[in-house]
């Protein structure tokens, strides 16, 4: 999650070269399932965290009508996936709301909307030498905010990482580190206030910046629209400037 690797100038520039050769994918099938649940494993393993996933690598919330699963592809391969839940105060089933019940009540009773992810998994062997997966497999979640015009962007991560999004996404405590319910590890919630901070985030990461038909792409589920194409193309290299402010709700 460093931006080391390169120069800090040259970040946001090689992530929009490497979108060149990026695919998204929103995984409806049960093909496409089966392999997000043998990448979940893998990762899980790998970081000795299986006994964080109690009711299994595939669960009720995956087929919730509010989940969204994505698929990273980089050249053709699959290396990441992410869970993306859209979180109204008519429809309150999260990740973050089994750990923290009463602080995502008191967000939704006071009639905020929330993009709740989760299931962060990256293939180990694939992406030990790859830097920008954590940006580019959490970019559907601001995707998802411009798309829902969501109010906030949650973070519910263990301790260590929330320097990371606090710097990256400019997230705030919600709940500070504790044991969280059902897990048995102290975590902590952190949220984005996306409607406050969305253009200076967009503008430090222009990468994050999508169009209005790539955000269709990701996540409607209107009828009348066609099936969801077997890839979506990120389109952040071809939003004009100056559209920064039709991207999130500002």
């Amino acid at each position: 999650m460093s931006e080391t690797l390169f120069k800090r100038s040259d970040f946001s520039t090689k992530i929009l070269e490497i979108l060149d050769h990026v695919e998204y994918r929103r995984v409806e099938s049960s093909e496409d399932m089966e392999q997000v649940e043998r990448l979940r494993y893998k990762a899980y393993k790998a970081h000795d965290v299986l006994a964080l996933a109690p009711k299994g690598l595939l669960d009720d919330s995956d087929f919730d009508s509010h989940a969204y699963i994505f698929g990273l592809y980089y050249y053709g391969e699959l290396i990441s996936t992410i869970r993306v839940h859209y979180v109204t105060p008519e429809h309150r089933l999260s990740q973050s709301g089994g750990a923290f019940p009463e602080a995502m009540d008191e967000l939704l009773d006071s009639g905020l909307t929330l993009i709740d992810p989760a299931r962060f998994a990256a293939d180990p062997e694939l992406t030990a030498d790859l830097p920008w997966v954590p940006y580019l497999t959490l970019r559907p979640t601001i995707v998802a905010a411009a798309y829902f015009r969501a109010d906030r962007v949650l973070q519910f991560v263990r301790p260590p990482h929330a320097a990371f999004y606090k710097r990256v996404f400019y997230a705030d405590t919600v709940v500070p580190g504790r044991l969280a319910k059902n897990y048995g590890i102290d975590m902590t919630l952190m949220a984005t206030n996306v409607i406050e901070v969305g253009r200076k985030l967009l503008t430090r990461y222009p990468f994050f910046i999508s169009s209005a038909s790539e955000q269709r792409m990701m996540f409607s589920r209107n009828p009348n629209d066609t099936l969801p194409p077997l890839t979506i193309i990120p389109t952040a290299r071809f939003v004009p400037q100056g559209e920064l402010g039709t991207d999130l709700p500002l």
